[in-house]
């Protein structure tokens, strides 16, 4: 677990964009940011904020190029945190000006008033399998490997995996998720809130060391979330981004 980061009220706090040039939307969502029509104190990313984005991958990083310029552009306005996920990971060189935190110093500590507060992106305390997985997409060889053979290929497998992406269902309900959070981290951590990503499921439940929060996916109807003092009714309050639309 990482040091203890300072929760600002009025942080917006996004999670699971998933963003690709076929999803546009969090890509205005910044540009709103950017130009200060949304005026976030901080800027909380929760991790898969892009559908593909490895740090050792050239192309991951062309394709996300007008997102990524935007973020390191905010991050000279204010502070923006950064929790890799599973489909971004290994971008410390990428955003140099944001505090980005890998899966091994997840979930981050951090408070909020006279609260203790712990964010991961949500593929912590997983199973032996994935915790393999996890280390081996991530390692350097394996990912200048890849890098090699996409680029002989002409990007033949990352056109592979933005089809197969492209096709998932990312908000569909998860059965069960009260008792599977229970058994996954309860008696784990001591905390007042545990707030996470990756399951999609914008969803509060009180579990016996904390109150855990299951952030809504950005992808799915553009949910995000703003830091407000709110006493016992939580500190996270959903918003809905709505792009302008023109017409000619």
């Amino acid at each position: 677990m990482s040091h203890s980061l300072e929760i600002r009220e009025g942080a917006f706090v996004v999670a699971d964009a998933h963003y690709s040039y076929k999803r546009p939307d969090f890509l205005e969502f910044l540009k709103d940011i950017s130009t200060k029509k949304l005026s976030p104190t901080q800027l909380i990313l929760m991790g898969d904020i892009f559908d593909a984005l490895f740090g050792e991958i050239p192309y991951t990083h062309k394709k996300n190029q007008e997102a990524i310029e935007i973020l390191n552009k905010i991050s000279f306005d204010i502070e923006v945190i950064y929790l890799e996920g599973n489909h971004d990971f290994n971008l410390k060189s990428i955003f140099p000006n944001i505090k980005v935190f890998p899966i091994s110093l997840q979930p981050v500590a951090c408070r909020f008033e006279n609260k203790k507060v712990l964010l991961a992106h949500g593929d912590i305390e997983s199973d032996f399998g994935y915790k393999v997985y996890t280390t081996v997409i991530r390692n350097f060889a394996v990912l200048h490997f890849l890098k090699v053979v996409d680029f002989l290929s002409g990007h033949y497998i990352l056109k592979c995996l933005d089809l197969y992406l492209g096709k998932k269902d990312d908000c569909k309900e998860f059965t069960g998720l009260d008792k599977f959070m229970s058994q996954r981290l309860d008696e784990k951590y001591n905390c007042d809130y545990f707030v996470e990503g990756h399951f999609h499921q914008n969803k509060m439940m009180e579990l016996k060391n904390f109150t855990y929060i299951n952030l809504g996916a950005f992808v799915c109807n553009q949910r995000y979330f703003i830091v407000k003092s709110d006493g016992d009714r939580g500190f996270l309050q959903e918003n809905l981004f709505k792009m302008d639309l023109e017409y000619e």
